[in-house]
């Protein structure tokens, strides 16, 4: 399959704290890059990575419900994407599903050795690079681009990957 070559950042977006994680531009490691406050001050924190990685395409994690649905987290990650693409335009932004992403950086730093207490400095980063390595994942098996794309111009969401459906159009309240 046809894997897209360029440096990728990918967001776990919580409440308090932002991981980041970054790929290289063969698309074959992911690793973590940064855990931002989720301040006022995290747009510029934003727009910094952005300059310094060059990505092409940011993703960000979609807290999806193990049933598949897209509850109320979900919709404000969604708002979120789409404040993030008006703000990195012309870098894509894309939405994907983060269903397992924490629970898989919680068994790989446990693996690891972490503690709990060294586990809480890195797990949105850990999260993160979950996410993006699941999109890599997914875009090297099918050739596709991972979960929904986000235009901050029209403002809607157009949904690629698979395994949520049909390809359609998902209109956002404004």
């Amino acid at each position: 399959m046809s894997m897209r070559e360029g440096v990728r950042l990918a967001l776990d977006w919580g409440s308090a704290r932002i991981g980041v994680a970054a790929c290289d531009r063969s698309a074959i490691l992911a690793f973590p890059v940064a855990t931002l406050a989720n301040s006022p001050d995290v747009w510029d924190a934003l727009a910094r990575l952005v300059v310094e990685y060059e990505p092409f395409e940011v993703l960000v994690g979609l807290p999806v419900a193990l049933s598949g649905r897209e509850e109320l987290a979900a919709t404000a990650v969604a708002q979120v994407a789409l404040d993030i693409a008006a703000r990195v335009d012309p870098v894509r932004v894309r939405l994907v599903d983060e269903r397992m992403s924490s629970v898989a950086a919680h068994r790989s730093l446990a693996s690891a050795g972490r503690g709990s207490r060294a586990r809480r400095a890195v797990i949105d980063q850990a999260a993160a690079v979950a996410i993006l390595e699941h999109a890599l994942t997914f875009e090297q098996l099918t050739g596709t681009p991972p979960g929904r794309l986000v235009d901050a111009g029209t403002r809607r969401q157009e949904q690629s990957e698979p395994a949520a459906g049909p390809t359609t159009d998902v209109r956002t309240p404004e």
